[in-house]
């Protein structure tokens, strides 16, 4: 199921229970009931909790979202430094510059249609990529320059092969969730809290009252799906964060 859809549907459901809970609850209530009898005190910590959870709110946005533009510059990086490796090898012996564009493309082929896959389900690289890309610098390592052209082409095509080495290692780092679980749990807890506080608050079953409260818990339920969407840095389809890739090779 698509993602938006499991929003719009999480969405509706929240604003739907807690309507129901409003109008359940208002009629045990008695009619002659003053909602203006709410304590002063129950109004102010209300309305600090809530400052409080939106604050929470705000640091695990700006939180996952730094985590999600690092990550893609990392996939970035490690595409482009390939791509000159693909590119500036032309400058050596044909055999060897066919070696070394055939084992940079069986690397991207695996990244793409192996490893990343697996990478978005348990945070895990594997041995067969680590393997290939140790081929690509095996191939530029082993070669011998064999005029000033080629000896000028050679250093720059290992920083190329160690940039896009390191790349992968800082994209084996952040393959993770962001967020930790004690994060979540006081994320939802926080969000339970806070749409609990509606009920303290004595709001009647009148059209603007039961609008407000259903938009508020949108809104929470938005946010907390937002944080989600973002606590995975390389997204949750390969097609989320490959593009890197996909747009320099053929895969």
């Amino acid at each position: 199921m698509d993602e938006w859809v499991v929003l719009v549907l999480a969405m509706i459901a929240v604003i739907a229970v807690v309507v129901s809970v409003i109008l359940l609850r208002g009629r045990r209530v008695g009619a002659d009931e003053d909602p203006s009898e709410t304590p002063d005190v129950i109004e102010y910590m209300t309305m600090m909790i809530g400052v409080v959870y939106a604050i929470v709110l705000g640091l695990a946005i700006a939180g996952v979202w730094e985590a999600r533009n690092s990550a893609q510059g990392t996939v970035q990086a490690e595409a482009q430094a390939l791509h000159e490796v693909y590119e500036r090898v032309q400058a050596f012996a044909p055999k060897t510059r066919d070696q070394v564009r055939a084992d940079v493309d069986a690397y991207v082929r695996h990244v793409v249609r192996v490893e990343w896959p697996g990478m978005l389900e348990d945070g895990q690289l594997t041995d067969k990529g680590t393997e290939l890309l140790g081929r690509v610098r095996a191939d530029v390592t082993a070669y011998e320059p064999r005029d000033d052209r080629e000896s000028q082409s050679y250093q720059p095509l290992l920083d190329q092969v160690g940039a896009a080495d390191a790349a992968r290692n800082a994209r084996s780092l952040s393959a993770g969730d962001t967020m930790p679980g004690v994060v979540w749990f006081g994320l939802i807890g926080g969000a339970l809290v806070a749409v609990g506080l509606i009920y303290t608050l004595q709001i009647r079953r009148s059209p603007r009252e039961l609008l407000l409260a259903g938009l508020y818990s949108a809104l929470i339920a938005f946010l907390l799906f937002l944080i989600w969407d973002f606590n995975s840095p390389y997204g949750h389809d390969v097609a989320d964060a490959t593009d890197a890739f996909t747009d320099l090779f053929t895969v």
